[in-house]
Formats: C-alpha cells, structure tokens, sequence
C-alpha cells in the first residue's frame, strides 16, 4: 500500500468523525483518532515504506568480490560468495543436521512466531558478560536472532546495524512466519546461509568440507559444520585458528545434549572423533598472510562486507619476497627432516614502517595432515634466548655497561616452596668473567640468569609488554627462566620488539593493510606511516644492536665464520634454542628490513639436534637475509651523537693502564669508567699457569662452537 492509498482509507472515518452531533462526543474520538493516526503514520514511514516483501525470498542475490592483492597489485585470493549453490530437500538430510543446526542457532525455532524476546534478552546478557567480565569466550558468543530472522535479514534486507533495520526484520520475520512454514523456513536458511568463503548452502558446505553430499555428513562432520555460520571467518577449519572450528563443535555438541538432542557419552564420543577435511582446491598465494589479513578485515568490516561487498585490498606483502621465503623453508625442512625437524615458518618486516613483506606460516599449508594451515608465526611459542636482549636493554636502562663484567659460574637460586634453579649453558661450560658484550653476543645462559636476578622479573614483564609481546598478561608465572625463554611469545610480538632495537628505541606496530576501497572506488583506509611510540632511549638501542652485529663478541660460542656472520654487511641477529629442543629460533634485523625464522614442531615434540648458528633456523635465516641485501645493502647501524667512544681495558672494563690490552666501548653518558686498572693485577692475571698453561682469553683467539 501506498502512502496515498493510506489516506484515502482514513479519509471517510475523517469526515465521519467532523460530523458528530455533540461536542462532548466529537472532540474525545477525534483526539482519540488523530493519535492513533499520527502512530499509523509513523509505523508506515519508518517500518513499512519500502519494506521488501516477504514472498521475494526467491530471489538470488548477486555478490560482489573481493581482491586482496600484494604490494605491487599481484592478485594473492579472490574472497566471493557462489551463487551457483547445489539446493538440497530437508527430507533428503539426516535428521541429526537439522538437530545440530537448531541446538546451535535456535532452540525454540519450532515454537516461536519469527522471534524470541528470550532469547534477545539472554543474548544481551550473555555478550555482555563476555565483553566486560571475561573477554575470552569467543566460542560462546550469543546472538539473539532466530533462524526466520537470520533469513530474513540476509535475504531481503541490508547488514546495516540499526534499530529500523531491526524493527523491520521483526516485521519481516512474523510475515514470512504467516506465509511459510517452518519446515520451509528452515530448507530456505540451511540453502542459503554462509559457511565460509564460498561455502553457501549445506550442500555446498559439505563438499567444501568434506568432499561428500550433505545426506552423507556423519554426526561429527554435521556438528562441525553447524557451528559455522554464527562466524565463518573465526570458526573455520582452513581459517587462522583452524583449532577454534573444534571447540565450536564442542559447543554445538554442549547445547545439542541441553535440547536432549544427545546423551553426554554421545556427545563425548563424537568430540573424540578424529574428521578427514577435503584439502582446500583454491588458487590462493601467501595462503597464511591472506586469511591472516581476511581476520582482520572480519573483524573491522564484517564478515558480509568482506565475503560479498568487494573490497579491493592492497597489502603491504612482496610477492616475489614472498615466494621465494617459502620456497626456502620448504628446501631447508627437507634437508634436517632426519633431525626430527618437521616444520618452518618466516616472517620478513620493514621495523621502520611495520610492514609485514613475507609471512611463511609453515612449510607447506596445504599439508592439512600435519596441521600446515596452523600460522606459526602467529602462534605461541617458547623464545629461547632470542628474548636476552630485552633483558640486557633493562640491565642497561639500570647502568650497566656493554664493558661491565659478569662471572659466568656455577649458582644456584632457591625459592621458598620451589624446586633449586641451578642454570647452566649451552656448551655445559664455564667462561670466568666475562664483558656483557661476550656474555649477550655469545649467548651465555648464566650471566643472562644472574642479570634478570638484579634486573627482577616483574621488571622484564613489564619491558617486555612495553616493546609489543603481547603474551605476557601473567607475570606471576614466570620465574628467572623467563630470560632463556621461558614465557611463550609470538613471532609477530618478537618482530615488534627487535623493531624497537632497529629503530632506534621507536615501537611500530605491525601493518599488513596499505589501502582498502570499496566497491565504489571510495577509499576505506589508507595506511600512512607510522605511529611510532619511543619506548626505550635510542642509546640503549644502539647498544643492543651494536653488540648483535660484533661478530668478534659472539666468536667464543659460534666461531668466527657461522651462518651469522655476514662479510660486508652489519647485521644485528641473535640465536634461540629452548632447552628441550622444542623451538630453535634466528632474528636479525638492519635498519631496513628484519628476518624471523623458527623450525620445530607443531606438535611440540622435541627435535633430536639443533646447533644454533650452524643449523635448523639460521640457514633458513641467512638465505633470505642474502637475498634482502641485494636490495637493501647495509653499512650498519649509527651511533646516537651523545654516545661515548671510549678506549678501555679489555679484560676489565676499566680504564686503560699500560700492561693491558685494550679495546674501544660505548658508553651512555655517565656510565663511563672513572679508575684504571692496575698493572700488576694485569701482569698477574696474564701470567701463564703452570698447572693450566696460558689463561684462555678471547684476545689469544681461543673458541668453541656449539656441536
């Protein structure tokens, strides 16, 4: 009806109304009638007008695409919704799919009329516990539309996020109740709702999947794939966090046996059920970086705006970067697979701008039998002593010197209620009294432990959070191991950090994103650089960074031509291996690019051998870092101008005397030596030990490499 014809209908009670005898009558209907006149009116132009109707739920709706391109337009995936669905009759499916569809999406879908006002309102408080009380309950998260409601809102009106849009859905969802029936609702909602990508329909869902019809889907694979549509991006079993599509089931399978659909060991045993996916057939490059970035363009503009509003993304990845990352990881895995070694990933940034270049997630993402869709670098893992530079910034921050000597001796630290901690190093060696310098470069165990016990833990935590880790929201869990790497971190948080280092105290967060337009050309974001926060003083940058590139300072440990070593080029990296093997870890950076490389296991099974510097992530680690300097030659890292350059002894730190060798050091301002050493202390202590021949020192070349 139109708004004309609405006012002709009215108009014959109008003229009735007019001519009422009595005023004591007249005027109380005609109040009366105008009030609800004026309510009709407002009802119709702000719900009715326009309102599509409900009998147009046959009609097919033509999406858009989405591109998400590399840095220089290269197409890395097409995200579009296909239309070209298989219908499938609801008499033709088990009956466990409707069960699990209406246990996860709407209980009371066989008793309402088109909506639950219960169900809003428990939604309402539901997602509000979530997002004020515990913010980690995204398996759980409620909506309050039934499944006439999702129907009609993904069918026959807008995702705009208003309460006309609402009202109107309401309306919609009593009148589509009226013309269908429930039977007919639901056969419409599971042939067109979305289950990722694109995956629309049940049927379409199941072939995706599982490669199979969806009158074929057993219990756990209906289950799976139930838990899908309130989320498809989060929930998905080639997503991300492909592991959430787990714990999704679990709570379809939980509310499944609260409709007394199943019985808990039912449940149970079908949790246990191991499910054989289809390997996804897609022409995708930078498979982890591209559903990386569909995350998070998810979470900024919806899921429907991303799947089907085409987006045109431009990202900040090289895709002949890119590919050649993964052409290594996969070459070097294969050569220490005899090692135990079964996986890699690679993250390549500019820490100057954030922007992420490569993002190798592992080895081989189609290899869905040994979980190759898991993103490592975003995953959690144990750092080893990659996380020691942070610890010696703090130790510098409190005054120490790169020139300030530490005993690297035998020490055991005892805790109340705790079992003695007694750390030792790598090469089960002591080293005597060593320089920071030797003791961060060379990577010993001790001297970092004995730092963190002055330096404190708490105090590490809180640098550590600082400089952009991200998973160490617990302080309370960890104890003087924290420094060998005993707090998981992720790749990611650990390129953030060394950015800090790389540029020159300056934190920028990561940005995959450059540009992302609309359909319409209209520009949606743009990225422009950068939104840098100086989180620690550029003279402790340095420092760190100097001492990472002394291949001198790291020759007692990896010997003076490791995989670290790079001639020509000054290149801060430092090594990380966990003590059960787990995690073995190379970072380096220049001012221009950084490198993070890892090799382990997904399962955390631990490795047979790994030497740091000689194998597992540093070969993986120099071949790419070769290739970048092609591109990006460095002449090493420039010393802040209030810096000092001091010549010192080089056996103790101190001003020079006349019997000791000596060596060049810099210094912040004020933390400069002030006595020379004495040259009898000197004579004595380079004297030669008939018992034990000359005392070994770094000056008479003496090292070891880790075997």
């Amino acid at each position: 009806m139109s708004l004309k014809e609405f006012l002709k209908s009215v108009y014959p009670v109008v003229y009735f109304l007019g001519h009422l005898p009595k005023k004591a009558i007249r005027y109380p209907l005609i109040a009366s009638f105008w009030g609800t006149f004026f309510a009709l009116v407002s009802f119709y132009t702000f719900i009715l007008n326009d309102l599509p109707s409900p009998s147009s739920l046959s009609t097919v709706f033509v999406p858009l695409t989405t591109h998400i391109r590399d840095r220089q337009g290269n197409e890395l995936y097409k995200i579009y919704r296909n239309q070209n669905r298989t219908l499938v009759k609801l008499s033709d499916l088990p009956p466990y799919v409707l069960q699990s569809v209406i246990a996860i999406e709407d209980k009371g879908f066989y008793s309402h009329r088109g909506f639950s006002l219960m169900g809003i309102l428990r939604a309402l408080v539901s997602n509000i516990k979530c997002s004020v009380i515990n913010t980690q309950c995204a398996t759980s998260i409620q909506g309050g539309s039934t499944i006439t409601q999702q129907l009609v809102k993904t069918s026959l009106l807008s995702p705009e996020r208003t309460l006309r849009r609402k009202l109107r859905e309401l309306v919609l969802s009593l009148a589509v109740e009226i013309i269908y029936t429930k039977n007919q609702i639901l056969e419409m909602y599971l042939n067109r709702v979305n289950f990722g990508g694109a995956a629309y329909g049940i049927e379409e869902a199941a072939q995706t999947y599982f490669g199979k019809n969806a009158a074929k889907l057993s219990l756990a694979e209906a289950t799976l794939l139930s838990g899908l549509p309130a989320s498809p991006t989060t929930y998905s079993p080639f997503g991300v966090h492909p592991e959430t599509a787990k714990e999704r089931q679990k709570e379809v399978l939980r509310q499944m046996v609260s409709a007394n659909f199943l019985t808990w060991d039912q449940a149970a045993s079908i949790s246990a059920t191991d499910l054989v996916f289809r390997h996804p057939e897609t022409d995708i490059q930078a498979p982890h970086f591209v559903m990386y970035v569909k995350d998070l363009l998810a979470t900024k503009y919806g899921i429907d705006m991303v799947e089907s509003g085409g987006l045109e993304v431009t990202t900040s990845l090289d895709l002949p970067t890119q590919l050649a990352a993964e052409e290594i990881v996969a070459a070097e895995i294969a050569k220490i697979k005899r090692l135990n070694i079964g996986n890699g990933a690679v993250l390549i940034t500019k820490p100057s701008t954030g922007e992420i270049l490569a993002m190798v997630g592992s080895k081989n993402y189609f290899d869905l039998d040994n979980d190759g869709n898991v993103n490592v670098t975003l995953s959690s893992r144990q750092p080893g002593s990659a996380i020691k530079p942070i610890n010696y910034a703090l130790a510098f921050q409190k005054g120490f010197t790169p020139a300030s000597l530490i005993d690297d001796s035998p020490i055991t630290y005892r805790v109340p209620g705790q079992p003695p901690y007694s750390p030792i190093n790598y090469d089960r060696r002591y080293h005597g009294k060593v320089s920071l310098r030797t003791a961060l470069a060379s990577s010993f165990n001790i001297p970092a432990v004995k730092l963190l016990s002055a330096n404190g833990v708490e105090n590490l935590v809180t640098l550590g959070k600082t400089m952009g880790i991200t998973t160490w929201s617990d302080s309370s869990r960890f104890g003087l191991s924290l420094t060998l790497g005993g707090g998981e971190i992720k790749m990611t948080d650990l390129a953030v950090a060394y950015g800090v280092f790389a540029n020159s105290g300056y934190k920028v967060s990561l940005n995959p994103i450059l540009e992302v337009k609309d359909s319409k050309g209209n520009i949606l974001e743009k990225f422009v650089c950068c939104n840098k926060t100086q989180v620690l003083d550029s003279q402790i940058a340095f420092l760190i960074s100097d001492i990472l590139s002394d291949n001198q300072a790291r020759t007692p440990t990896f010997g003076p031509r490791s995989q670290l070593y790079i001639p020509g080029s000054a290149i801060a990296v430092k090594t990380g291996t966990t003590n059960n093997l787990r995690d073995n870890w190379t970072i380096g950076y220049s001012p221009d690019f950084l490198v993070a490389s890892w090799v382990g296991n997904n399962d955390n099974s631990p490795m047979s051998y790994v030497a740091s510097g000689v194998t597992g992530a540093s070969p993986i680690w120099r071949r790419i870092t070769d290739l970048l300097l092609k591109q990006f030659p460095s002449a090493g890292f420039t010393p802040p101008e209030q810096l000092l350059k001091i010549s010192v002894c080089a056996l103790t730190g101190q001003l020079p005397c006349s019997a000791c060798p000596t060596k060049t050091e810099y210094f912040v301002p004020g933390t400069q030596p002030k006595v020379a050493c004495d040259n009898e202390a000197i004579k004595n202590l380079l004297a030669p030990k008939p018992e034990t021949g000359p005392r070994d020192t770094i000056l008479e070349g003496i090292w070891t490499v880790r075997r």
